[in-house]
């Protein structure tokens, strides 16, 4: 797959060679190498703004614009994705630094996440797990929360614990018992309370609330009072009691590369900011898209809004109305180490209700790719932005209080690699919350990503505009128009690509009592899905 690179002073693009890395080398993990200024894919000179037309036009290269390009690509519906960084991935992104693998930002992948399992390859993603539970630092030690299905004998010898009583550890049996019941539609509409009344309803102690409940999903929603719905905590402990925690082998940035290379060469452009969405002064035109440097995109098919929460605010002003609730901000630390303290594959709790780290791990542990042989990569991750520190006291104030986790010679022998601050790093999802809200804006405007659904890797994925042309609204304000343009656009569109475009899912709104070419036929007014050869003679 090749990616194109449009720095902001050229309207058209500079090819880029995409490489997987190998982090034993210390190679990068993008590796952009422009061609040479002969290539007509190179402008070495600004020239005036230009003006391209396409089907779709996708606003974002993470994981939900690369979803979504993958989805319209299998449809053999035309598109350009727009990403405004130099590289794809959104949050989703990795880098190497002294050979070291360094996701930014902890993310793990759940593989239980259904739509993920309908996208990705999982056995290419070389996927290592996690231990199915936690170590919880408390009182000067660790303890043990593991999963009763996976590992019965450790749940069985924790059972007395002081991570919780007895009857904490059999509610999370009960728990798991009743979302595993239930389907997710019925979890992500079902009434909503805060995650923590949900556990006080539930029965829980408050002893185990704030040694286990808190860390654990306070790290996974960046959210340590707990206010996030209970629609994500049911939806993301079913998908938890599914599948396993897992980092691929080769960085968390893996996945949005393996959706990424399904694609058409050049479908992607990199450095390529949208300042603007121009509607024309009408709510059901098909807006244009302007980029910062004055390039002008127009599409016959619709616009696919896929960025973060604060993107989509300001790129569809006055047509959506802004939530108001500040994103969630987490900072992740990463250090290197000669040797682990401890040799599992397992996440590590802070139940101790004292300090800022929240959780860390030992990442070589996991996944001994993420390391240079011999070596130990460190990852902690604090909850906030924590703008009032400098990097500096940040990093000290963590390695004073793991010191006390490990001992003070072996923290203060880690290296310091870097820190990512991860200002937005999820959007906040307390209730009150619409999960599985309409992707529609307007007549041509689609929205999807995690602002749009659960705030997930599976919320990102499965949040794309399933098919752009065969909208499943039934509902078209305009039927006329709507029917000219798809047809105008198919029949464009069958002679540039040589009478490939054969076969394309296309949605016509049929008047009372006529009849689609494909001799469907209807009485009433309803969406009819069909597919046509480019040699048909389409009406006027």
């Amino acid at each position: 797959m090749n990616l194109i690179l449009s720095p902001p002073t050229y309207p058209k693009p500079s090819f880029l060679n995409f490489h997987s890395h190998d982090p034993h080398n210390k190679r990068t993990h993008f590796q952009f190498k422009l061609q040479s200024s002969k290539s007509p894919a190179l402008q070495t000179s600004p020239v005036s703004a230009t003006e391209t037309e396409t089907g779709v036009i996708i606003i974002g290269g993470g994981l939900s614009g690369l979803a979504a390009a993958n989805k319209l690509h299998s449809e053999k519906i035309p598109f350009v994705l727009l990403e405004a960084s130099d590289g794809i991935g959104g949050r989703v992104r990795t880098d190497i630094i002294d050979g070291f693998i360094l996701d930014r930002g902890f993310q793990i992948f759940i593989t239980g996440y259904p739509e993920a399992q309908k996208v990705l390859d999982y056995e290419s993603l070389d996927l290592q797990k996690f231990y199915s539970g936690a170590f919880v630092y408390y009182n000067g030690g660790f303890h043990t929360v593991a999963d009763p299905v996976r590992h019965l004998f450790d749940a069985l010898m924790s059972l007395s614990n002081p991570i919780g009583t007895v009857l904490d550890k059999l509610l999370i049996g009960l728990t798991r018992v009743k979302v595993l019941t239930r389907s997710d539609e019925d979890i992500l509409t079902s009434n909503e309370v805060s995650i923590m009344d949900l556990l006080r309803k539930t029965g829980f102690s408050k002893t185990i609330i704030d040694r286990f409940f808190r860390p654990f999903f306070g790290w996974i929603f960046f959210d340590n009072e707990l206010e996030t719905s209970s629609r994500l905590f049911d939806f993301i402990f079913k998908c938890l009691a599914l599948g396993d925690n897992t980092l691929p082998s080769k960085g968390i940035s893996a996945i949005p590369e393996q959706l990424a290379s399904k694609l058409p060469d050049n479908s992607i452009r990199l450095n390529s900011r949208v300042a603007a969405l121009d509607f024309n002064g009408s709510e059901n035109a098909m807006p244009s898209v302007k980029l910062q440097n004055g390039e002008v995109f127009r599409s016959d098919l619709g616009v696919i809004v896929a960025v973060e929460e604060p993107e989509v605010e300001k790129l569809l002003a006055g047509k959506i109305r802004a939530r108001k609730k500040p994103g969630r901000s987490t900072v992740c630390l990463y250090f290197s180490a000669d040797r682990a303290p401890v040799e599992e594959p397992v996440l590590i709790l802070n139940g101790s209700g004292k300090g800022i780290v929240n959780n860390m791990f030992f990442a070589t542990n996991v996944a001994k790719s993420y390391g240079p042989p011999g070596k130990t990569l460190v990852s902690v991750s604090v909850i906030g932005s924590f703008e009032e520190m400098s990097d500096e006291s940040l990093t000290d104030q963590v390695v004073r209080e793991l010191s006390e986790w490990f001992g003070d010679s072996v923290v203060r022998s880690w290296k310091h690699l870097r820190n990512y601050r991860i200002g937005f790093a999820q959007p906040d999802q307390k209730p009150p919350t619409n999960l599985l809200r309409d992707l529609k804006i307007g007549s041509s405007v689609y929205v999807c990503g995690d602002c749009w659904s659960s705030a997930s890797f599976d919320g990102a994925l499965s949040s794309v505009v399933c098919d752009v042309i065969a909208s499943r609204d039934s509902k078209c304000q305009s039927p006329k128009k709507q029917i000219h343009t798809n047809l105008r656009y198919k029949q464009n569109f069958s002679r540039d690509v040589d009478q490939n475009y054969a076969k394309v899912s296309c949605f016509f709104v049929l008047k009372n009592g006529e009849e689609c070419l494909s001799k469907c036929g209807t009485s009433t007014l309803r969406v009819c899905c069909t597919s046509f050869e480019p040699s048909h003679n389409f009406p006027s």
